[in-house]
């Protein structure tokens, strides 16, 4: 149903959109938002597709990915009209158990802010958690690393990002419009230590399994679930 919206035109994408609680007052910016477009869009500036965003980022995709990628429908970001899912990313890479406070109100914000500016919208709330033993973090390291070794931060793993998991599985999700908590909700868990080697996507345990609830799969079901029975009749 979203392709199909897509392939019409009728909904379009904003990135790092401001989004306004209507409820509270309160604005809060959203890391990806789907809308309708409206006017308003700067012409001096060109409206950049999903496509353009990967190659500005440099997103590592195979063959198979980046074929993938070219054969969905032309997406391009417009002004944002009526929002109709938004995304909130975050990510723990180090210092987790520290973390924990802000990243729960931070997420927490996010589905009260979405939900407040329309009950309708999907909320999706995605997290990114290091389960690495070893981190360089770019604030311990704020200086030419030629002129002093490296400060290499340590986590007692997987218990650190275990508490991450315990802590944000505590956020409320909701089944239906007019209830508390995100849509959709996923976690993620990557070995990244941030030292130029390969960053490596964990499937097995502390990461979630394949057909439970926080799984990146079952996050995609029930957004795209979700979108469906809201805006397919329209």
């Amino acid at each position: 149903m979203l392709r199909e919206h897509v392939e019409s035109g009728e909904v379009t994408f904003g990135v790092n959109y401001s989004m306004l609680d209507f409820k509270n007052n309160k604005p809060k910016k959203l890391d990806l938002v789907i809308c309708t477009p409206t006017a308003g869009w700067d012409e001096s500036k060109p409206k950049r597709s999903m496509e353009d965003f990967a190659e500005k980022h440099a997103v590592v995709l195979n063959d198979i990915e980046r074929a993938g990628l070219r054969d969905l429908p032309a997406f391009h970001e417009d002004a944002v009209g009526a929002v109709r899912l938004a995304l909130e990313a975050k990510a723990c890479m180090t210092a987790h158990q520290k973390s924990l406070p802000r990243l729960h109100d931070e997420l927490s914000s996010s589905h009260h802010t979405i939900h407040g500016a329309s009950d309708s919208a999907v909320a999706v709330g995605l997290v990114m958690v290091n389960v690495a033993t070893e981190f360089r973090s770019t604030i311990k390291n704020n200086f030419p690393l030629s002129a002093l070794p490296p400060k290499i931060s340590t986590h007692k793993q997987p218990r650190a990002a275990r508490l991450v998991l315990k802590k944000v599985s505590q956020l409320p999700r909701r089944t239906k419009p007019g209830e508390d908590g995100f849509d959709a909700f996923g976690v993620i868990v990557v070995n990244c230590k941030n030292d130029g080697s390969p960053i490596e996507l964990i499937a097995e345990d502390p990461a979630p399994a394949a057909g439970t609830n926080f799984h990146y799969d079952q996050l995609i079901h029930r957004a795209a679930q979700a979108y469906e029975s809201r805006f397919g009749s329209r």
